[in-house]
């Protein structure tokens, strides 16, 4: 295992709490009302239902999560279906180099495709061995390791395919587009 310092990018420190950020009001969305929309750039929308989607089949991993506010969080066990795969069950069109995520509550966050399909992204419905709390983003939230925590979008409710990048609300607010947590690219 390699030395916490290595994982822990530059204006980071650690904690091992998890803290609660967001804006608005806590979604509260029953796994039965859940839905998850796809749509833009692919073939024909789909939409999948709670116990739909968890049968695209889900994985556990372990992930470093980092909030722009400074904070980071080693070695979160993360259990849900990789974005991936989700690309793979909907006809992504060609032209498709972006997504827009969109949440319940009307959130939304931007990423070229290549971060939201990469091998560590995952929509995640358990956070070490439990469901996810409303307060972090259950029943299901978006995450990308990869990338700072506002791009770990919480509630989600839809996958946008698009040919060219929209900003998402934090982006549209002085957020960085990009959200590389080891070049401190907090904003714009």
């Amino acid at each position: 295992m390699s030395d916490q310092r290595d994982r822990v990018p530059p204006g980071q420190r650690l904690t091992t709490g998890f803290p609660v950020l967001t804006y608005g009001p806590t979604p509260r969305i029953d796994t039965s009302d859940w839905r998850l929309r796809v749509f833009g750039l692919v073939a024909s929308e789909r939409e999948w239902d709670w116990d739909g989607f968890l049968a695209l089949g889900s994985l556990t991993m372990t992930a470093d999560f980092h909030c722009v506010t400074t904070w980071s969080r080693l070695d979160n066990h993360w259990t849900g279906v990789p974005s991936s795969r989700l690309v793979e069950e909907t006809a992504v069109s060609v032209e498709a180099r972006h997504v827009m995520v969109h949440c319940y509550g009307g959130y939304t966050t931007n990423m070229p495709l290549e971060q939201f399909a990469s091998e560590d992204s995952m929509f995640a419905h358990m956070h070490d061995g439990r469901p996810l709390d409303p307060e972090h983003g259950g029943p299901m939230r978006l995450v990308v390791p990869r990338l700072y925590a506002w791009k770990s979008a919480k509630w989600v409710s839809g996958i946008e395919f698009m040919a060219r990048d929209r900003r998402g609300f934090w982006e549209s607010n002085g957020y960085s587009n990009g959200a590389d947590p080891w070049t401190e690219d907090r904003y714009s």
